[in-house]
């Protein structure tokens, strides 16, 4: 199913950032339903830099040309990870182990090793990728904090406003973990961003592979999805019903889907076709998540060479 590429100015004024189907969360730790405030963010950054929308056009153009041209990354890529812990509670001052366990998830989701790659549907099987993207862990920052939460504005990227500023942004992938609030999982900033405040913000409380109190968050999904943004992926129903997430090989999809449906999930979009409810840039649960496509590890790669928005992080 053919997909028309859009830029990014034009993609953004399709849609808001939320979608209207998405319920009011409790504001407690348990999260209903997964919420990921990447969009959010991301229009929140347009009105405050006019200059954004010109950069991620530039850098969309970059991709599709990479893409056309078969200019992609030849190997593999090693992404140097540094994980910023803002904590008031023991809870939120997340364990080194659990941290590793986040770099772990992240290392199997990109490899296609995660345990329930096998359990794509044949339909989609043909599609599925190895986005063969690696990630190591370089150091750990702690901080105390009296904050309740953080919300979506940043705050946690800057130590001016209690938080801890980004280590290397150019050459290093920065995520805090930190209570955000407001039932939001996690949110990236896509790539053209403010390097002062690149990088992933996840709930320490969704952090790895978490406590059962955190389920059906608690497999580290929430980082796989994140990082998907980082590394220039949008949702897949575009944040638009029957929206475009500028991939080809992923089905047009007709809103976020929710829990674990079973397969096939029949779209309302037409023709008739099945939704990649498993895909990880969908708003399952963690369980419900666990592939790429080969379309959406090609906009991931073409970030990586030389000339591209991330080529700092390249083999």
């Amino acid at each position: 199913m053919k997909k028309i590429i859009l830029s990014a100015a034009a993609f953004l004024m399709l849609f808001s950032c939320q979608n209207e189907e998405t319920p009011t969360v409790p504001s407690t730790d348990a999260i209903v339903q997964r919420g990921c405030a990447s969009q959010e963010v991301l229009e929140a950054q347009l009105k405050a830099d006019p200059t954004l929308a010109l950069r991620m056009d530039q850098i969309e153009a970059f991709t599709q040309k990479a893409i056309l041209t078969n200019r992609l990354v030849n190997g593999k890529v090693v992404i140097p990870v540094v994980v910023n812990v803002l904590y008031r509670t023991a809870a939120e001052n997340i364990s080194a182990a659990q941290i590793q366990s986040q770099i772990d998830v992240l290392n199997k989701d990109f490899t296609a090793t995660n345990s329930d790659f096998g359990s794509i549907p044949a339909e989609f099987a043909g599609v599925a990728a190895n986005v063969d993207i690696t990630f190591e862990l370089t150091n750990i920052v702690r901080k105390s904090t009296t904050k309740t939460s953080w919300g979506t504005r940043d705050a946690m990227k800057n130590s001016k406003k209690g938080g801890i500023n980004p280590t290397s942004p150019t050459t290093t992938l920065n995520i805090w973990a930190c209570k955000i609030g407001n039932g939001i999982l996690g949110y990236a900033q896509f790539p053209g961003g403010s390097l002062a405040t690149d990088g992933v913000v996840i709930d320490s409380f969704y952090f790895g592979l978490s406590s059962s109190g955190s389920y059906p968050y608690n497999l580290g999904r929430t980082a796989s999805h994140e990082v998907g943004h980082w590394m220039n992926l949008r949702h897949i129903w575009g944040d638009a019903s029957c929206g475009n997430d500028l991939v080809n090989d992923t089905p047009i999809h007709k809103t976020a889907n929710y829990g674990a449906p079973t397969y096939p999930y029949i779209s309302t979009c037409l023709p008739t076709h099945a939704e990649m409810t498993m895909n990880y840039m969908d708003y399952t649960d963690d369980r419900g998540m666990y592939m790429f496509t080969k379309g959406q590890k090609t906009r991931m790669s073409a970030l990586f060479v030389s000339g591209g928005a991330r080529a700092g992080f390249g083999i």
